[in-house]
């Protein structure tokens, strides 16, 4: 087998981990090919002033597609809701926190008013903005590696974070604070991966072996909400889903940038309902968008 993927650290870190689980599996090695994405090259732009859509996976899924390689693992966070229609989500294995982090010498309540603060995510900015810390907000791009080296070199005070890319990476020490889901509310799908494979393709029941059904139910309840909203990276929405047992709990937050509430809500289940509380969830929200 080949498997797609970008050429980041993390990218590759997380390609490696499904390469391994893999091998134990099929006791044959699996090729890696890189490809290199759009948002790979677009190193200046804040990503919620461009369409983002497919900004880390279309190339990868077109190699997919081709046949160029049999699979492709994407951050599932970065998936578009909508799916080339010969392609599917074979498989998403265990998730990793989808927890935010504070990445800075100083704790959150340190942040004092005129901190500087990275982050190209108006997600992230519309929280800070609701927290009223009037810390000054600066665009701030680059792998996790480069992002983590201009906190410590000063150029910003902080950064907010994925902490499951930290925590993939071994970076875990540079955590200060770890946010709590409802504090600061991720977006739909972080930390959880998914593999990526052509509906007719005879690898995927091979691939299907990886999948973890609690945390597939997850993102599945998160991402409905985005598809039935048809909103991207452009909202400042939160959007998290937890098993507990045999029940699913779905809590979704929309913001303005400024950082005004303009609706939250969560919802309940069971676990195999998931597509219907997403889609109930966005219904409330609706009208707020």
């Amino acid at each position: 087998m080949i498997v797609g993927t970008r050429g980041s650290e993390l990218a590759l870190t997380q390609t490696n981990y499904i390469r391994k689980r893999l091998f134990d599996l099929t006791n044959n090695e699996v090729e890696t090919k890189i490809i290199k994405t759009t948002g790979d090259k677009i190193t200046t732009s804040q990503l919620y002033n461009m369409d983002s859509k497919g900004l880390f996976t279309k190339e990868l899924d077109r190699a997919v597609l081709e046949e160029e390689v049999d699979f492709a693992v994407h951050s599932l966070k970065d998936v578009p809701t909508e799916l080339n229609e010969d392609l599917e989500i074979a498989a998403v294995p265990i998730r990793e926190s989808p927890n935010e982090v504070l990445v800075s010498n100083y704790s959150w309540e340190d942040l004092k008013k005129g901190s500087t603060l990275g982050t190209s995510s108006l997600r992230r900015e519309a929280f800070c903005n609701m927290y009223e810390k009037g810390l000054e907000l600066k665009p701030i791009r680059g792998n996790i590696g480069t992002r983590v080296e201009k906190v410590l070199d000063g150029e910003v005070d902080a950064t907010i974070m994925a902490e499951a890319g930290l925590n993939r990476l071994g970076l875990t020490g540079c955590i200060k604070n770890r946010f709590s889901l409802d504090y600061l509310t991720p977006p739909a799908g972080q930390g959880a991966l998914a593999i990526i494979t052509r509906k007719d393709s005879p690898v995927k029941d091979t691939i299907r072996k990886l999948n973890h059904y609690e945390s597939e139910q997850e993102v599945l309840a998160e991402k409905t909400v985005l598809k039935e909203l048809g909103i991207g990276c452009q909202w400042p929405l939160g959007s998290i889903a937890r098993v507990n047992g045999s029940e699913l709990s779905l809590y979704s937050i929309l913001l303005t940038q400024k950082g005004e509430i303009l609706h939250k809500a969560e919802l309940k289940s069971s676990i195999g309902e998931a597509e219907d509380l997403g889609k109930k969830l966005a219904r409330d929200m609706k009208e707020f968008i």
